[in-house]
């Protein structure tokens, strides 16, 4: 009997502490030590482990990708990783279900492989889901490719919260139903290539300020304005009958009957309100176990495992602690607690494994085509109008650029059609340039945000705010920005002439870009977030 072929095995046939040790998907890391990976390999024959979720590295993991510790590039991480999908199903008795998180493709966890752009980019995207088809089913190849059957991804979050530290682009925006059917867009993308999917994070992560990587943030909104908002795409999507709900570290006291308890560990909310109140019957999973909103408050061994078990969570991902939490539920659950969760996962597991097996399929696909759609789709004219852009385009102007880096291609690639000068602020080669601004009244500023997370201005210094804001203030000035949209909270944009929103710094979106600047097409996409100029 190959163990390949799941249908041969009945789940009658594995002991009770064998189908425990399927409720756990500890986390592998594919720029791991010999050591650590043969540690994981007895973990995983000796205690029948059901699944494993890869990330990059350990200082990559969610607790420390704050920066806390430095991640080493390693341009052969994928085919690392497929090398660790074939030793660790080896290990195992009955065949793991592998699992990563590729919201944007591969490229969210391994070096040189397809990246798309984030949901927020997508939110952009008007009338034209197929793309967002496209981008599922292009990341499922990339998955099958690598051997992986599930991509714990989209994010179902409504982000109505500028200030939100972790979900924020990883969000489709802040209209519910765009929400929605963008992430039903990619789910079925993704399942016309047979690769299984979670929607996250359950109750909803969009209006947070806190992020549960490192705290527990607090929710606190009545249980009808969640149903009408944050719920929504959850419910809906559920209704449709996807394959999985991840649920969140977060603190809902009005889903909890008043309790400040992780809704991943709350009775209350996964068996009471998602089980029985929205009749989710598929796999529930745990957001990752390690992360200090609940590990931080459960430092005996395996007590974790039990609570976000016993509270409903069928798959316990990121368990530290496999060895002790399969003792704690053996001696603690019931015999159909159990069964329920194992049947479940016994299921899905049949259903994957029946399309995709446990081997690699194929090569990596390229993004690039699919990729320059998207930039056209979503390009996005905030303000202002493609007119006024052109009278700016027939007049001498200076280009000024706001970035780490000093080989963009956004300046090159009009400059191929216009000649114009343009330089790096705070200085390109050493040279000071105070004095070519003084004297142009035209500015075409380019803005490329060092970072992606709301964080200290996301990334950018108080000296670079200030000059973007003094130029915008004091001259005719086009913005266009390869960032995140909630970048212009912390830009006078009352001032400018027009802004663009390219959203991403990929070469197809600068090379967009520049052909929408020179003319050459038009803006297509609109805001997926609200402006706090708009909110006043």
């Amino acid at each position: 009997m190959s163990k390949t072929d799941i249908h041969k095995w009945a789940w009658g046939q594995l002991s009770q502490i064998e189908k425990i040790g399927q409720l756990f998907m500890p986390a592998a890391f594919i720029n791991d030590t010999e050591v650590e990976i043969q540690k994981l390999e007895r973990l995983i024959t000796e205690h029948n482990i059901g699944g494993i979720c890869f990330f990059h590295s350990r200082a990559s993991a969610a607790t420390n990708y704050e920066g806390k510790k430095e991640v080493i590039y390693n341009k052969d991480s994928f085919d690392t990783l497929k090398q660790l999908i074939d030793r660790y199903q080896k290990a195992a008795k009955y065949p793991l279900l592998i699992a990563i998180d590729a919201e944007w493709g591969l490229a969210m966890r391994i070096e040189d492989t397809p990246q798309y752009p984030y949901a927020i980019t997508l939110g952009a995207i008007q009338d034209n889901n197929d793309l967002i088809f496209e981008v599922g089913r292009n990341i499922a190849r990339d998955c099958k490719a690598a051997g992986i059957h599930w991509n714990l991804a989209p994010v179902a979050d409504i982000n109505n919260n500028p200030d939100n530290p972790v979900i924020g682009y990883r969000s489709f925006g802040e209209n519910k139903d765009s929400v929605l059917q963008k992430a039903m867009a990619f789910i079925k993308g993704s399942q016309s290539e047979g690769v299984l999917t979670s929607i996250k994070h359950f109750p909803g992560h969009g209006d947070t300020a806190t992020d549960s990587h490192l705290g527990l943030p607090l929710i606190d909104k009545s249980k009808q304005e969640l149903l009408e908002n944050e719920l929504y795409p959850f419910q809906k999507l559920i209704d449709e009958g996807v394959d999985s709900v991840m649920v969140g570290h977060l603190s809902v006291p009005t889903l909890a009957h008043g309790k400040h308890i992780s809704s991943s560990i709350s009775k209350d909310i996964i068996k009471g309100l998602l089980r029985e109140e929205m009749g989710f019957q598929g796999i529930v999973i745990s957001d990752a176990l390690n992360m200090h909103a609940v590990s931080k408050n459960y430092p005996k061994k395996g007590e974790l495992e039990w609570l976000a078990f016993d509270a409903g969570n069928d798959i316990l991902c990121f368990a530290e602690h496999p060895k002790e939490g399969i003792e704690t539920i053996l001696k603690n659950a019931t015999h159909n607690q159990i069964e329920e969760s194992f049947e479940r996962i016994w299921i899905l597991k049949k259903k994957v494994l029946g399309v995709q097996g446990t081997e690699s399929s194929s090569t990596l696909g390229n993004s690039i085509g699919l990729n320059t759609k998207l930039a056209k789709q979503s390009l996005t004219l905030f303000k202002g109008t493609e007119s006024k852009i052109a009278e700016f385009n027939a007049d001498d102007f200076l280009g000024v650029e706001i970035s780490r880096s000093t080989d963009n291609l956004f300046f090159e690639a009009i400059h191929k059609s216009k000649r114009f000068d343009y330089f790096t602020f705070p200085k390109s080669g050493g040279i000071n340039h105070t004095a070519s601004i003084e004297t142009e009244k035209n500015i075409l500023l380019a803005l490329f945000p060092p970072q992606i997370k709301p964080a200290n201005q996301f990334g950018l210094s108080r000296e670079e705010l200030e000059f973007i804001n003094e130029l915008i203030a004091t001259k005719n000035t086009i913005l266009y920005v390869f960032g995140n949209p909630y970048v212009l909270n912390h830009i006078d944009c009352e001032n400018a002439n027009a802004i663009v929103m390219a959203y991403q710094d990929f070469e197809v979106f600068q090379e967009v870009a520049a052909q929408h600047f020179l003319g050459n097409l038009e803006s297509k996409g609109s805001m997926p977030i609200t402006h706090k100029e708009f909110q006043k």
